[in-house]
């Protein structure tokens, strides 16, 4: 990904935590060389090593997940565009995002490995739901027809990149004006990078 030093985001625990906040990725892999990607969720190991996901046995992608393949798996965050009106003297317009790349190593689970795998992702996306529901209370029947249905994996993580575009190059002025158009704008998306760039200056009220 080309990312001007400005823009880059080396604090790993920054990232783990993007990561984690928005594990809901793209996975790439080439087969025959030709590029393909899926959507997937893909979490994050506890110490920030590996991603741990699956594809379904009928995503003609699984034939190119084979222990040793080189992938990249792309987290996309929030995103706005910006209107050149917005700065103290007129400029070009462009878009403030946030975004991470991994690229690793496949590694395929199966057994224990995957079901511990797959406990451990529906703990993470149910922690938050007013009724929690574990593994343990799928139909045994239900859990082990779609068990066999899957193709497990871990990405072992061997490079990060990360970007925050999210204005550094403008004075606080129009930084501030930024901010603010972001957080008065009706799309979510726009207000999360509004929050982003809170947290990356402090320009003022």
């Amino acid at each position: 990904m080309y990312i001007p030093r400005r823009y880059e985001e080396k604090d790993r625990e920054a990232i783990n935590a993007f990561v984690r906040g928005n594990s809901f990725g793209i996975l790439v892999t080439v087969s025959d060389g030709r590029p393909v990607g899926t959507h997937i969720p893909m979490l994050l190991s506890a110490e920030g090593a590996y991603l741990v996901g699956h594809i379904s046995r009928g995503n003609d992608q699984r034939h190119s997940l084979v222990d040793g393949a080189q992938v990249l798996a792309i987290f996309p965050g929030p995103h706005a565009y910006i209107s050149p009106r917005w700065y103290s003297e007129m400029n070009v317009p462009t878009w403030n995002y946030l975004s991470v790349h991994a690229y690793g190593v496949i590694e395929l689970m199966e057994g224990a490995a995957l079901e511990e795998a797959l406990a451990t992702m529906v703990d993470f996306y149910e922690h938050s739901m007013p009724r929690p529901v574990s593994i343990s209370e799928i139909p045994s029947k239900t859990y082990q027809d779609d068990l066999r249905g899957i193709v497990g994996f871990r990405i072992r993580v061997t490079e990060w990149q990360a970007a925050a575009k999210l204005s550094q190059n403008r004075d606080d002025q129009s930084y501030g004006r930024v901010v603010s158009e972001l957080e008065n704008s009706e799309d979510a998306a726009a207000r999360a990078v509004a929050e982003a760039m809170r947290k990356k200056r402090t320009f003022g009220p």
